[in-house]
């Protein structure tokens, strides 16, 4: 469950921002996460539907300003979802399936927003060894 992932080139990442309701306790979020991802682990990984691997972020508060354009926004409560499929393909047609959509109604009770957004691996690379 905490181990390391390895993601192969060519991979497809979503990237999901879950906005979270005022009041909302993270425990509660964090069981209908653990149902969620373990339903699409189970249901859709590797030859049965494309899931590669996934990781769940929450949101610590910190913002660079090292690292921002602009002076960091103040950001509501969220987590984020990061999945990664062989095809953006399956990734739509395992969200289509009632499985899926069962569990993914849960944490859409304690939200305000989610926004998923597919990207397309362009690099990825390690420090090399000394």
């Amino acid at each position: 469950m905490f181990d390391a992932i390895s993601i192969p080139f060519g991979s497809k990442m979503l990237f999901n921002t879950v906005k979270l309701k005022p009041g909302v306790q993270m425990e509660d979020v964090e069981l209908a996460l653990g149902e969620m991802c373990n339903t699409v682990k189970n249901t859709y990984g590797g030859d049965k539907g494309g899931f590669i691997a996934g990781q769940v972020f929450k949101f610590s508060g910190f913002a660079s300003a090292e690292g921002s354009l602009s002076a960091p926004k103040p950001s509501d409560d969220h987590v984020v979802i990061v999945t990664y499929w062989r095809s953006f393909e399956e990734h739509e047609r395992s969200h289509a399936d009632h499985v899926f959509k069962d569990k993914f109604a849960v944490l859409a009770t304690m939200c305000t927003d989610t926004q998923e957004l597919g990207y397309d691996l362009l690099w990825q690379g390690v420090p090399e060894a000394e």
